[in-house]
């Protein structure tokens, strides 16, 4: 990791077990400087740069690079990410990007819209008592987890031991968290990795409509499209990609209105500001908290030489609270019509191809659950992740209204 080139550039120390990004030396360290500098290489604190960087060709996302980091050299783990459509770029990532892209037409969302909201009624049911509820295992794991098997054409009766491991996918952007995450995040691997290959093979026996099916009939056209393997961690990464950032989403989304009832309030006497809510609590504790990469090559950037290798981190929740990107970024105000994207998504060529479908889910989900229910309150401690990575509670204890 190269030392910045700005002296006194501010240091933020984000393997301090209480360090958070909402706390007020990340907003006065974005005020003084566009980055900051941690035990971890650096972070980008401010939007432009963070957008800028995402979209910029000469850094890239270097799985193999980042296993390494976490000191992970082989394995399952490593031969499912480091191959991830994500850690291609050039042609093979428009390769395979163009394969996803046939996958997720705007028909088959329009198709899942009624399904979801089926769901997000049916789970509501189960809050409506005035008791106390755990919000992600009685909601948030349970919507998007219907829905991507729906999506895959995966039978209801797997879904539970499905939901085991798509939950724990999520953990590979967490690898510094320590304690059981390898072990966990290997057992979900292998687990979803046989899945995967004994889906494909139900695909080929008995194709139907879904997107798996689609998949399956690429790889049977034998013109190269995909390979078996390629198919094999595309299912998985779409499991997780589907699944595991969307119900941390929901439940940050009832932590922000917890903290912010009369939203809640105004959005069940306004359904239609469901879209600008979900923009909203993306901006606001999105699950997608920060996005690495690594310079691919050397190169300056606004007063920073950058040397190949290096680690950058796009500080994803305090970029989306900067006030030069947003007016009042300091309050949550599902009125607002802001100017600029969400960053959890990425930018350019590897924007994330489950973003409308993402905002679909959650619109549904708060659009139900604000007409029928009152504000959530938080009736127990909460437990976070690190600073880095996916964000959201495990568990969410609520009471509605």
């Amino acid at each position: 990791m190269a030392t910045p080139a700005a002296p006194n550039v501010p240091f933020l120390d984000v393997l301090d077990p209480a360090f958070t990004f909402e706390a007020p030396e990340v907003y006065t360290a974005q005020a003084e400087s566009w980055y900051a500098d941690s035990p971890f290489g650096l972070l980008v604190l401010r939007y432009e740069e963070a957008n800028d960087l995402l979209r910029d060709r000469r850094l890239t996302h270097d799985g193999r690079r980042y296993m390494n980091t976490h000191g992970i050299t082989g394995g399952p783990i490593y031969d499912w990410f480091v191959p991830m459509i994500v850690n291609h770029d050039g042609d093979e990532h428009r390769r395979l990007r163009g394969l996803m892209n046939k996958a997720f037409t705007a028909r088959r969302m329009a198709l899942l819209r009624p399904f979801i909201r089926e769901q997000a009624e049916r789970l509501t049911d189960r809050l409506d008592d005035g008791g106390t509820h755990d919000f992600v295992a009685e909601f948030g794991i349970h919507l998007p987890l219907a829905v991507m098997c729906r999506l895959l054409g995966v039978r209801p009766e797997d879904y539970d031991s499905f939901g085991t491991w798509t939950a724990d996918l999520g953990l590979v952007f967490g690898l510094s968290g320590g304690g059981d995450v390898v072990a966990r995040l290997e057992s979900a691997v292998n687990g979803l990795n046989d899945y995967a290959d004994h889906l494909i093979d139900d695909k080929i026996a008995r194709p139907a409509d879904d997107l798996s099916s689609d998949l399956v009939a690429a790889y049977q056209a034998g013109d190269g499209q995909v390979s078996r393997a390629e198919l094999r961690n595309l299912l998985v990464t779409l499991v997780f990609a589907a699944h595991d950032t969307t119900r941390h989403q929901l439940a940050n989304a009832m932590v922000a209105f917890s903290q912010h009832p009369g939203q809640w309030a105004l959005l069940g006497r306004q359904p239609e500001l469901a879209a600008r809510a979900v923009e909203e609590v993306m901006r606001w504790r999105p699950s997608t908290g920060s996005v690495y990469r690594f310079a691919a090559e050397d190169f300056h950037y606004k007063g920073l030489a950058v040397e190949k290798g290096m680690y950058l981190t796009m500080c994803v929740q305090a970029a989306q609270r900067d006030p030069r990107a947003y007016k009042n970024a300091d309050r949550f105000d599902i009125t607002a019509v802001r100017d600029v994207p969400p960053l959890q998504f990425g930018a350019g060529p590897h924007h994330c191809l489950g973003a409308a479908l993402a905002r679909v889910e959650v619109g549904e989900a708060l659009s139900v659950l604000a007409a029928r229910l009152g504000p959530p309150s938080v009736v127990g401690p909460l437990t976070w992740p690190g600073p880095l990575g996916i964000q959201g509670p495990e568990a969410l204890p609520l009471r509605f209204g």
